[in-house]
């Protein structure tokens, strides 16, 4: 989420993790400190918040000692799915019960002999790890992939594992850390967090080795097109966009390409050629809709434009050509972001 409060004079993106008794933040999710904590005990929360004209999807969390603290979600669905859970944790304190949410899921505790860099190795050995297969569903075939169900077998038969409780808790772990990557909407929506585990011990939830050569054929709609390129990446995503400058803050047409491991989004010039004119790299990004920007009035640019905001704290701004199609822009790239390398 994008922040601003106490501690900031400006929006700032951070990592936000609720917890049952406070919001911590932190600067990157990789980080062990948290930058800051709003607690939660008397504090209440305003949403849609108004405060910010040119900022959408805004909500403010007053702590109890009336200090104002300021978030921004990418869309609508992600701000109230934050303030409905928010306001449950609020009202669990207030009435002395423990916060506890579906797909809000405790930290992963693993065991500190495991060592998740060697089990990934040992996984993909030729001879004794995961056999990775051709597998088929809605009209596509996925390549040198397999399935949760076999991920979960090969831990138990390795002795890695006791249960396959403890299988879902170790694969999520893997999956979280990036060892392995979801693919098709099964596997991808439970690592958004759709179902009571980001892993699923499923035998149609797919997921394959992130430096495995895997690629997707065949495509059942337009919009989810994800095919072979001889670029390296998977195409997740494509269509033309509105993209400011960064010298001449003029804007251009350009054709978008969105791909994952590694996380990019490639720009090229519409009228053809095949190399790049530039990249902007998601990994750790965050991604906002916006209201106004500076000059977009002036270029007679100003609905559907959203802002990448890259770990490295370079701001991008991009228009679609509607509502919608701007949701799908942020969600997709908001998970490439989580899950690309």
């Amino acid at each position: 989420l994008l922040i601003q409060g106490s501690m900031f004079n400006t929006w700032k993106p951070m990592w936000v993790v609720l917890l049952e008794d406070g919001i911590e933040f932190y600067k990157r999710k990789a980080d062990n400190s948290p930058k800051g904590m709003v607690p939660l005990k008397g504090s209440s929360i305003n949403s849609p918040c108004q405060d910010f004209g040119k900022r959408m999807f805004v909500f403010k969390l007053t702590a109890a000692k009336q200090q104002d603290h300021f978030f921004q979600a990418a869309y609508l669905e992600e701000r109230d799915a934050w303030v409905r859970d928010i306001k449950k944790a609020i009202q669990c304190i207030d009435g002395g019960q423990r916060f506890a949410r579906k797909s809000t899921r405790r930290s992963i505790r693993l065991p500190e002999t495991i060592n998740l860099s060697a089990l990934y190795l040992s996984m993909k050995d030729p001879e004794k790890g995961i056999k990775e297969l051709k597998l088929e569903k809605d009209k596509k075939v996925f390549n040198h992939c397999f399935t949760g169900t076999s991920v979960i077998d090969w831990l138990v038969s390795s002795n890695s594992i006791r249960n396959r409780k403890e299988g879902l808790m170790l694969a999520s772990s893997l999956l979280n850390e990036g060892y392995l990557q979801p693919a098709g909407e099964t596997s991808k929506a439970a690592a958004e967090g759709l179902s009571d585990t980001p892993f699923l011990d499923l035998t149609d939830a797919y997921y394959y080795f992130p430096d495995s050569g895997f690629f997707c054929e065949g495509n059942s709609s337009d919009d989810d097109v994800v095919l072979k390129e001889e670029f390296r990446g998977i195409v997740v995503k494509q269509g033309c966009l509105l993209k400011q400058g960064h010298r001449r803050k003029n804007w251009k047409v350009r054709k978008f390409v969105l791909r994952e491991d590694p996380a990019y989004l490639h720009y090229y010039d519409p009228a053809g050629g095949e190399d790049p004119l530039g990249a902007i790299h998601l990994r750790g990004c965050v991604v906002t809709a916006v209201e106004d920007m500076p000059d977009s009035k002036k270029y007679d640019v100003d609905n559907n434009l959203f802002e990448i905001i890259t770990a490295n704290e370079i701001h991008y701004y991009l228009q679609a050509a509607s509502s919608a199609e701007r949701t799908e822009w942020i969600k997709a790239i908001q998970a490439v972001a989580r899950t690309g390398k």
